[in-house]
């Protein structure tokens, strides 16, 4: 699994132009999932963002969690996080887990970090979304399940 996780001031996610759903303050995720992912990279994922510390303390050093500032996170699922675009010029998808496999992990995610007690918020799996990110500082920061050790 890849995440791309960006703090923001507020993040929301539009549908045939309606809001589908929105958040605050907090971390807007961008998830992708990839063939041979488990239910334990979508757990390790849930665990690191969820104390993942990108929040600036009273000091200003990056020393608090969403969970520690009472920010909320917005999921998106993400497939494009896997194109490779190595050989010409039009990305190929080949290594993104076929949706059949993603939505389970994907919603795994989610529910791990639910569990962790971190107040979330999704987009619409495979739906044409307009994803707002406000990112704040700009922090983004990338992960992967995949370079755990």
């Amino acid at each position: 699994m890849k995440a791309v996780v960006q703090r923001v001031a507020r993040g929301a996610v539009y549908i045939d132009g309606q809001t589908f759903s929105s958040i605050g303050p907090g971390l807007v995720v961008l998830l992708g999932v990839r063939k041979g992912d488990t239910p334990a990279d979508a757990q390790y994922l849930a665990e690191k963002i969820a104390h993942l510390r990108i929040f600036e303390d009273r000091e200003g050093k990056l020393n608090r969690s969403v969970l520690d500032v009472g920010g909320a996170v917005l999921v998106v699922s993400q497939f494009t996080l896997y194109g490779d675009c190595r050989r010409g010029r039009r990305p190929s998808f080949t290594g993104a887990a076929p949706p059949d496999e993603a939505e389970p992990l994907y919603r795994r995610f989610i529910a791990e970090l639910n569990a962790r007690g971190v107040v979330t918020a999704e987009g619409r799996f495979q739906a044409r979304m307009l994803v707002e990110i406000a990112n704040e500082g700009p922090v983004t920061i990338l992960l992967e399940s995949q370079a755990r050790t």
